[in-house]
């Protein structure tokens, strides 16, 4: 197995050809690259970034770098990472570290590795930075100004840290960004995940029951479209406003348990552990398929269900097949990872064009305002998400109306 820089050249040229594609797709970054190219803003910030490792992740790695950015990038998931993107940034001259299904502990070799430059940003997917700084190589944060963070599961991370009084430096909330989080998470995910259900079981959606297990942005998305595909929605929740939600978008609401009895396709999108617990398999239809769209691998129980299971084996490319003690068999695709990722091509690249430039605003927020920062978590603002929204409309060639001088008076006057 090849350690740490893939460079065999071999592997660029695809890798190259996928990062052109999403560049002619990504108008907004292509915008901030030229910007950047001209102003240098970022010159000789060292930034360490770990996100899922593929095109798109890429170009906003050249994009930053064309702003005069040190980087030192690795992956968010060891089975996200696709080599010959990884080959391409090293084939461009950037410091990367990262290999498709490497073990766990050469994962977490590959982020300390990105992490000795002692990063000055460190841009974040899920907190696997972040935590390596505070707990495994607290010595290498000694020059952080702060960081940006991608994912509801490491905002989740992050307010556990404020919480705590540990966190060390300001971090961004780039997933509660209007710019992200609407748009990323719903459409983004919803998109994905169905991509990779689709393209991994090739079965039919229509006249199925999917079981989305969570109603956040992300729930919200993958209900929608399996309903837009013909497939039955019930929603599995603890939360009960969101549970109401779910009932009056004309999914039926249920508790995990019971849902176990009618799904055909299991999706996971909670943020939480064991919002599929064995108990619940045990219930569950021969031929069930679960998935996880959440950053970790805990959603759906795989330590119990392979500890419970008396059988297993390969039933397709990226699905496992387990038999259970009452004899029948359930699949898990991606071994319970990040599906639309892991076992697909992840989010549009016109959505993470939207994503990525939050993450490049952040970025750029950090290294003009460190030092001024309190040691939390950081809202982007309303200013960043207007100025990234109507980019996006201005590349859409898409224009809306202005408020009038009178119109501005009057929302802003108590008087009727």
């Amino acid at each position: 197995m090849q350690d740490y820089d893939i460079r065999d050249i071999s592997l660029a040229p695809s890798g190259h050809e996928k990062i052109e594609w999403v560049r002619n797709n990504m108008p907004l970054l292509r915008g901030l690259e030229d910007e950047f190219r001209e102003t240098k803003p970022l010159e000789g910030v060292k930034i360490s970034l770990s996100v899922h490792l593929e095109a798109k992740t890429a170009y906003l790695c050249k994009v930053l770098a064309a702003g005069g950015a040190k980087m030192s990038i690795t992956g968010s998931n060891v089975l996200s990472t696709q080599d010959d993107v990884v080959a391409a940034l090293a084939d461009d001259g950037l410091s990367v570290y990262a290999i498709h299904g490497t073990t766990m502990e050469k994962y977490h070799e590959h982020i300390v590795k990105c992490l000795m430059q002692k990063p000055n940003i460190v841009i974040d997917d899920g907190g696997d930075l972040v935590g390596c700084l505070h707990t495994d190589h607290p010595e290498l944060a000694g020059e952080v100004w702060g960081g940006c963070e991608e994912t509801t599961t490491g905002i989740i991370r992050l307010k556990a840290m404020e919480r705590e009084g540990v966190l060390k430096f300001p971090m961004c909330a780039v997933n509660d960004a209007d710019c992200k989080h609407l748009f990323d998470n719903r459409y983004g995910t919803g998109q994905s995940v169905w991509d990779s259900l689709m393209r991994n079981t090739n079965l039919i959606v229509a006249g199925k029951t999917a079981v989305v297990c969570g109603y956040g942005w992300c729930g919200k998305g993958v209900a929608m479209r399996a309903k837009a595909l013909g497939a039955k929605v019930i929603v599995t929740e603890v939360d009960p406003v969101k549970a109401i939600e779910a009932r009056m978008d004309g999914h039926d609401v249920m508790p995990i348990a019971e849902a176990a009895k009618y799904g055909d396709f299991f999706i996971t999108v909670t943020g939480c552990c064991k919002a599929i617990p064995v108990s619940a398999m045990m219930n569950m239809k021969e031929g069930a398929i679960m998935a996880n769209a959440g950053h970790f691998d805990a959603e759906v129980d795989m330590a119990g269900l392979r500890e419970t299971a008396v059988d297993s084996r390969e039933a397709r490319k990226n699905i496992m097949a387990y038999k259970l003690p009452n004899g029948k068999w359930v699949n898990v695709i991606a071994e319970g990872r990040l599906c639309n990722i892991a076992a697909a091509d992840g989010h549009p690249a016109e959505i993470m064009d939207l994503s990525f430039a939050v993450q490049a605003y952040s970025a750029l927020y950090i290294k003009e305002h460190h030092g001024e920062l309190p040691n939390e978590l950081i809202d982007i603002g309303k200013e960043v998400d207007e100025k990234i929204a109507r980019r996006k409309l201005a590349a859409w060639g898409v224009e809306i109306d202005k408020l009038t001088d009178e119109q501005v008076k009057y929302l802003n006057s108590w008087e009727i």
